[in-house]
């Protein structure tokens, strides 16, 4: 009886050295891309790991590809070109990080107008409120405070709720301040804030006061302000300048 001999492994000869060298062509080509996108990439030892690491991987991948009995060669080249352009991908998402951050926070920035936009001059935008106004989310000795734009206002005037959140307790403070306000004659304590933040914005040892009556919203006054270079309201956009 005469046997057959077994059918040659699916794949066998040229079409493993054309693989082979599809891949040895693509990730030269991406190396090459790659130092000439990041020159100062191999500058440092740890970064010269990274790459001798990576390399190893790639090469077992391709190693074992091609050691395949069952290898597709379109299928193969195809799977090598889906992970060329993720690893693609991925580099220009790292390259491009500053980028995505920035326009991260602008559309931030539209979605809630209190937390406000920084451009590229070091200026913070804030966007007017549905009611006409400007808020600005600030923080205060390290605490979130909203604050209502009121150039109206001499002082930053906390609300009792704010006040207490930041650090000034009732019992200490002396309330002997008094304000001429829409509803008549008010009161607070003064105090000096160890810190105000507002974006890019960051003032040290600022005057306020605390309000003695309850308030919706603190109060960012002319106290404040007038710590800037300038500001001005354009359109429905409030523009504050370090």
């Amino acid at each position: 009886m005469v046997q057959t001999p077994p059918p040659s492994p699916r794949g066998a000869g040229p079409n493993r050295w054309f693989l082979f060298l599809v891949v040895a062509v693509g990730l030269t080509g991406l190396v090459v891309w790659l130092i000439g996108r990041y020159p100062s990439a191999l500058d440092s030892r740890d970064s010269m790991i990274d790459i001798t690491r990576y390399g190893a991987i790639l090469l077992l991948v391709a190693s074992g590809i091609l050691a395949s009995r069952t290898l597709n060669v379109k299928k193969a080249v195809r799977d090598i070109a889906i992970w060329i352009a993720i690893l693609a991908g991925l580099v220009a998402l790292y390259g491009f990080r500053e980028e995505f951050k920035t326009v991260g926070l602008r559309i931030a920035g539209e979605l809630e107008p209190a937390r406000g936009n920084e451009t590229d001059r070091g200026e913070m935008l804030y966007r007017r409120g549905a009611d006409g106004h400007f808020y600005i989310d600030a923080t205060v000795n390290g605490q979130s405070v909203r604050f209502l734009v009121d150039t109206g206002a001499s002082d930053i005037v906390l609300s009792p709720a704010d006040a207490a959140r930041v650090g000034f307790e009732r019992s200490e403070l002396v309330f002997n301040r008094q304000y001429q306000t829409a509803n008549g004659i008010g009161w607070g304590a003064p105090v000096m804030l160890r810190s105000i933040e507002a974006g890019a914005i960051r003032f040290r040892g600022v005057a306020a006061s605390v309000n003695d009556a309850p308030m919706s919203e603190s109060l960012l006054g002319m106290s404040f302000l007038d710590r800037l270079s300038g500001f001005e309201v354009r359109g429905d956009s409030l523009i504050l300048r370090p």
